[in-house]
């Protein structure tokens, strides 16, 4: 196990310098920041000034060398547009994100496992087939269309929730849902195939045949053996909730990393778009190695080497 962990870190390493260059190369075709920070009326000389004082006159490799550099002793740079250090504003805004994100996969696991379960039970009847399309529904959504027509329902003419910002539980329901519901078909479609396989299965058959109650057959029996694939579509989906983040925390102000992102992206700030990119990659990549150890757990005939 610690021979696998220690090689998929070292494989880590490689996909975040990967995404580090990525991003680098992309954010200087953005165009120049300099255009942006000064004023219509500024002179050649101040323009070169501030791309000096930046350390944007230099050759593109050797803005890269430096970027590397720094990246090692885990130096994001400075803010073009804030003036302070990326990785503490990033640090800032992590928290709502991680809020937002966590909110909506909670309401995504609550709801999807019981109408994965229902469905694979009631297969074939009228309850499977309208939860079934209810579900294809919500995943056929995008989630900024959905984000624009909830905060239309549900903020500005039923005036239940607020249209946006951070706040107490009213704040982040909307949100949420609006982030989850991909999620949600994903883990209910996916649990009502594996049940509908497993559940046919001679090991459930015998189950059955011992005199063990449904509740237990399905709970103790078919659903573990299920885990494995939802366990691994969680958590692909949890690096997808904190970058999908960035269109809902758009639609709903809300003020988390997603939300800084797109300002920076705006603002041409190469620093804070580089920072807050490969952060969230790192994140990705941390969650996908916690999945993998986790199968271990769930199914110990797992053996990693």
């Amino acid at each position: 196990m610690l021979s696998y962990i220690l090689r998929r870190c070292f494989y880590a390493i490689f996909v975040l310098f990967g995404v580090a260059t990525v991003v680098f190369l992309i954010t200087r075709l953005t165009g120049d920041p300099v255009a942006i920070m000064l004023t219509p009326d500024a002179t050649a000389e101040q323009a070169q000034a501030l791309r000096h004082s930046l350390g944007m006159d230099k050759p593109v490799i050797e803005q890269y060398g430096i970027y590397l550099l720094n990246l090692l002793h885990l130096d994001f740079g400075v803010s073009l547009r804030y003036g302070e250090h990326t990785l503490q504003l990033i640090i800032e805004r992590m928290p709502a994100t991680i809020q937002l994100a966590g909110a909506a996969l909670l309401f995504s696991l609550v709801v999807a496992i019981p109408a994965g379960i229902i469905s694979a039970i009631k297969r074939g009847t009228v309850i499977e087939k309208g939860i079934m399309s209810l579900i294809v529904f919500g995943q056929s959504m995008p989630v900024f269309w959905v984000g624009i027509v909830l905060v239309l329902l549900f903020s500005v003419h039923w005036r239940i929730f607020p249209t946006g910002g951070i706040g107490g539980f009213s704040h982040i329901v909307l949100p949420a849902f609006a982030l989850g519901i991909h999620l949600l078909a994903l883990v209910a479609r996916l649990l009502r195939a594996s049940l509908i396989e497993a559940l046919d299965s001679d090991y459930i058959r015998t189950a059955r045949a011992k005199g063990l109650v449904s509740v237990v057959v399905i709970s103790k029996h078919a659903l573990r053996n299920c885990l494995l694939p939802i366990i691994t579509i969680v958590g692909l989906e949890i690096g997808a909730l904190l970058g999908g983040s960035v269109v809902t925390e758009t639609v709903f102000a809300w003020p988390g990393v997603g939300q800084l992102l797109v300002q920076s992206i705006y603002n041409r700030d190469y620093p804070l778009v580089q920072g807050a990119i490969i952060i969230l990659a790192a994140i990705f990549v941390l969650v996908n190695l916690i999945v993998d150890i986790c199968y271990s757990l769930v199914d110990p005939r797992i053996q990693y080497k």
